[in-house]
């Protein structure tokens, strides 16, 4: 690596958003059957994301679908993102991340995760989050919800990034390997 550039570490992976409605738990009175309105439309989309544990910066970019071809559109955006430093780039070994098609820019470093062990993924607490405001509502066009997304992202601080996202294991690295 070059001399006085920046590392940075980064965990990326891909979320599906559809109209089908993300069911949870609702309260109401004692003897009281809960209902809520569902819709079982399937039309969806992805969301392609990486965070930054360290200092809660996230960048996300929305496709159609999740296969390599959206996967190398989202890394050559997020290099451009990134400028001239480097990043280690955790990810997982989905198809689409490890197709021998995938050209990877000089200064994007894959790590592979385990196979089978999204919770090692920090991003995916990342998800959760931006997920559980969803629970029980209805949109009524793909528009619509992305629409509430972008706002659910719009309110994202850089502190509940870092909050959901900096996993032990990975400061604990990240500051030993600082200190060569």
């Amino acid at each position: 690596m070059a001399q006085g550039k920046c590392v940075r570490y980064l965990c990326q992976d891909e979320t599906r958003v559809g109209l089908k409605t993300l069911t949870g738990k609702v309260i109401t009175a004692a003897g009281i059957k809960p209902t809520v309105e569902v819709k079982w439309q399937r039309d969806n989309f992805w969301i392609y994301g990486a965070i930054e544990p360290m200092s809660g910066k996230h960048f996300q970019y929305e496709y159609p679908k999740l296969n390599g071809e959206y996967f190398q559109q989202f890394l050559d955006w997020l290099s451009q993102q990134l400028g001239d430093d480097y990043a280690i780039l955790q990810i997982d070994q989905a198809p689409a991340h490890t197709s021998s098609a995938i050209r990877w820019q000089e200064f994007i470093i894959p790590l592979l995760q385990p196979p089978h062990s999204p919770e090692l993924n920090p991003i995916e607490r990342l998800w959760e989050l931006l997920k559980k405001p969803l629970k029980n509502e209805l949109f009524s066009s793909l528009q619509n919800l992305r629409e509430r997304i972008q706002q659910l992202f719009n309110e994202l601080t850089f502190e509940q990034v870092m909050s959901v996202s900096s996993y032990n294991f990975i400061l604990e690295a990240l500051f030993y390997a600082a200190s060569y």
